[in-house]
């Protein structure tokens, strides 16, 4: 009678094994937030030095990034900057930027979707955020 019911308990632990090991995994849901928390790291990474902690620029060297119209309005033409970098003379408000800023295209369309994202969020801005696939849009090629 033992061996009948530790050959039952047995052929019950491997069920269970079995239809635990069938289960797919949660899928993984991200969030605005989540975009935002990533874009926050990318943008101390990439962005910080140039750009200032506070979003604040460098007079006549690098845009500020608060309250930026181009940022809050033109997804394209933010996205196309990140990824071909930039030498125009811009004027914002009156004054005048010209330190050229770097191509990021070494960054994946998540990592340039997050910090845009970030970017779009802070500093006094308040536009949505910006999908892996719109940088991929831009990009024209694939990359994750």
């Amino acid at each position: 009678m033992k061996k009948i019911v530790l050959g039952i308990a047995s052929i019950s632990i491997i069920i269970v094994a079995i239809a635990q090991k069938k289960k797919p995994a949660p899928k993984k849901i991200d969030t605005p937030m989540a975009s935002i928390e990533r874009g926050h790291a990318v943008y101390i990474k990439e962005c910080m030095s140039c750009h200032q902690e506070d979003g604040g620029g460098v007079p006549h060297l690098n845009p500020p990034l608060y309250e930026n119209q181009d940022i809050n309005n033109d997804k394209k033409k933010i996205i196309s900057i990140v990824l071909k970098g930039m030498s125009d003379r811009v004027p914002i408000e009156g004054e005048y930027y010209s330190n050229s800023m770097a191509s990021h295209a070494y960054l994946t369309n998540q990592e340039i979707a997050d910090v845009l994202s970030y970017v779009r969020s802070s500093f006094g801005n308040h536009a949505s955020i910006i999908t892996p696939d719109e940088v991929k849009a831009v990009r024209g090629v694939k990359k994750k």
